[in-house]
């Protein structure tokens, strides 16, 4: 059974002239660990304020534990964690006072939570008594966790959690979220980062506030419809212009050390007639080498 539910779900801003949530549909499935991925403006927050019930939508249904957004509200606020991707908890008052004031306002207390976000706060504990504010970004994202889950929530919204944050804080945050997983709450994340989508179990990419696919991180990277190369050579610069403007390339994006390409005619004969191109054209160190898809590249695929 779903725990979440949305359907036809549309919301528009500026007296409908911008179109944030475009018909959207899908479904949330009990103890599921699911990301809706893509960038700042995607749609994604509006999603989440509607389902936390913070917005309403301007047409479609949607469901949280059963519960209709509208009509419910109040069973809903009592049965979800949200953490917007802005820190919101009061900085003048202390970690400890912090987690206290959220577990009053749900009529519970920490000691009766405690399990629950122990691991968490095991690692706040030694500043429990410095201010919120004066937090790294790090332990403000640990302790806002904590918040959030402190009424013991069936259903737990996290909205761009780890944006800001150092690397290592970032996995950290994902192995929290696997131990919260396992205790049997549902998770909806949103992330702007195309790396993270891997550590989901489903996921839907969402651009102009519409849903381009949903599904497993692997079954979208098995649904790229040509074989991917990477390129790189001595001057990338030079080499993407080139390629962008060689007619045997059908797309062509850059990605770090390397550019992306696939071919219009897709063999073995297309491959070499480039490295032969480029050697006329004076690179050196060229490099041509099949790659496997990333969600990155299935994205911009959709996009395009």
């Amino acid at each position: 059974m779903a725990d979440v539910v949305l359907n036809n779900i549309v919301k528009t801003y500026n007296k409908g002239e911008v179109k944030a949530v475009n018909n959207v549909s899908f479904e949330v499935n009990k103890g599921e660990l699911f990301g809706l991925i893509g960038a700042d403006g995607a749609g994604k927050t509006s999603i989440f304020r509607i389902l936390t019930t913070l917005l309403l939508p301007n047409s479609g249904t949607a469901s949280v534990n059963g519960f209709d957004v509208v009509k419910d509200y109040k069973a809903i606020r009592k049965n979800v964690g949200y953490m917007p991707g802005k820190f919101s908890l009061y900085q003048d008052l202390s970690v400890e006072e912090n987690l206290n004031f959220f577990a009053t306002v749900f009529n519970t207390t920490v000691t009766e939570n405690y399990d629950l976000v122990k691991n968490i706060y095991v690692q706040l504990e030694p500043f429990k008594n410095r201010r919120s504010g004066k937090l790294s970004g790090g332990m403000k994202q640990k302790l806002a966790l904590c918040c959030a889950l402190i009424h013991r929530p069936t259903v737990l919204f996290l909205d761009e959690p780890t944006t800001g944050v150092d690397a290592v804080s970032r996995r950290e945050f994902w192995e929290m979220l696997k131990g919260l997983k396992q205790q049997g709450i549902t998770i909806l994340v949103s992330t702007p980062y195309m790396d993270e989508a891997t550590l989901c179990e489903r996921i839907a990419l969402i651009q102009n506030g519409s849903i381009m696919s949903i599904d497993t991180p692997d079954e979208i990277v098995k649904q790229f419809p040509e074989n991917l190369f990477a390129v790189r050579a001595d001057n990338m610069s030079r080499l993407l212009n080139m390629l962008r403007s060689n007619k045997q390339i059908k797309s062509c994006f850059s990605f770090g050390d390397f550019h992306h390409i696939t071919f219009q005619d897709d063999n073995e004969l297309s491959q070499n007639k480039l490295i032969q191109t480029l050697q006329e054209a004076r690179f050196k160190d060229i490099e041509l080498k099949h790659i496997t898809p990333t969600i990155e590249d299935c994205f911009i695929k959709l996009m395009n």
